[in-house]
């Protein structure tokens, strides 16, 4: 890309602090709302912005991922050794998500059911995700032409995911596994049917996968060739893919016994897809003609930290140590934590950052823009 490679990197972090921003106003709205205020339109949109984050961040995953094994590659580590170092990373990833229900189980100690311990949360997909990927690379990202190769291959599976949910969520239900398995493919948990709020592979991998494929696009030599204009011309086609999706939906047949369109519908999978695609173009363009980094960003402040502050702020918003008792303030008191969490967690991002920063400048050897990176 003629940009410049900060650049490349400011609007992935922009676009994982835009996803901490809408995570946050879901959070906050659903926990502390009262049962009036959630009877609006206000919160009706609010917890339609909450269909984003998890995309967002599983998309963003898999850009990452493409990005990661190509570096791998060209500093001539061959394939297994990418595929250790990308599933050992994906593993940890993995353990992080389980440490952190562990964590949650412990701080909620008395009321919380043991199976919480089991459930399949965004971490936990995130690591899955990522580990897939990994076999995937491994298995197909060798020789020529492996960039078109991947893209391919990546989108296909994509949209494989897509069309196999609402049928593993149904009738194709695999049933006969244990509930700790199963619920990684359909979410099911220890509730006999598929829930809607937790994170299993069907659908939510389909997003990285298109992250995987979205950033072997981009590092092909067309895109090379074509530089910023990839980027307008990926927002483009996400808003094919918004009217595709649409489209698609409005027709008066359907493929599935069931038709679950806000969480297994390849129609509603296709137009995310397209909005996740509008959104990257308008990150990149965002952070390389606007004033995306002309002053200091918050969002790209947050999404290079964007890990620590859902740790965080989850224990404030539906833990324990809450700020605002849950389900019982209306819509402005509401607004006032949801900004009090918004900047108690950019103040934590930028002194996670500065002391990382001067961690990196004291540990010999290493380059404090690289660490801090």
């Amino acid at each position: 890309m003629p940009a410049p490679s900060s650049t490349r990197l400011a609007y992935i972090d922009w676009m994982r602090g835009l996803a901490c921003v809408l995570m946050f106003q879901t959070h906050c709205y659903d926990a502390w709302l009262n049962d009036s205020s959630r009877r609006t339109i206000f919160f009706t949109w609010s917890q339609l912005g909450g269909t984003f984050p998890a995309p967002l961040f599983l998309f963003l995953a898999g850009i990452s991922f493409a990005l990661i094994v190509d570096k791998l590659h060209r500093k001539g580590l061959s394939a297994a050794v990418v595929a250790r170092t990308t599933i050992g990373r994906a593993g940890e990833i993995l353990a992080l998500g389980i440490l952190f229900r562990l964590q949650e189980y412990a701080i909620s100690w008395g009321w919380a059911p043991w199976s919480d311990l089991l459930r399949v949360d965004i971490l936990n997909e995130i690591g899955v995700s990522l580990m897939l990927m990994g076999i995937v690379c491994w298995a197909f990202y060798w020789g020529k032409r492996a960039q078109f190769r991947m893209i391919a291959i990546a989108a296909g599976i994509a949209l494989t995911i897509s069309m196999l949910s609402p049928l593993l969520w149904t009738s194709w239900r695999p049933d006969w596994l244990p509930w700790p398995i199963e619920s990684y493919i359909n979410g099911v948990h220890n509730l006999g049917q598929p829930q809607a709020w937790l994170f299993p592979v069907f659908p939510w991998a389909g997003f990285a996968f298109v992250g995987l494929s979205v950033g072997f696009l981009l590092l092909t030599a067309w895109a090379q060739k074509l530089g910023p204009r990839v980027f307008i011309s990926a927002a483009l086609a996400g808003v094919g893919l918004i009217y595709f999706g649409r489209w698609i939906e409005a027709q008066p047949y359907n493929l599935y016994p069931t038709d679950d369109f806000w969480h297994t519908s390849p129609s509603f999978f296709l137009i995310r897809v397209g909005f996740l695609l509008v959104i990257l173009g308008a990150a990149y363009s965002w952070c390389r003609w606007g004033i995306g980094q002309k002053w200091f960003s918050p969002l790209i402040q947050m999404g290079r930290t964007s890990l620590l502050v859902y740790w965080v702020h989850i224990e404030f918003v539906y833990g324990r140590f809450t700020i605002l008792p849950h389900r019982a303030v209306g819509i402005r008191r509401a607004s006032l934590g949801l900004l009090t969490i918004f900047l108690a967690m950019l103040l934590l991002s930028i002194i996670r950052t500065r002391f990382k920063s001067r961690s990196a400048t004291r540990a010999p050897g290493r380059e404090p823009a690289a660490a801090a990176s």
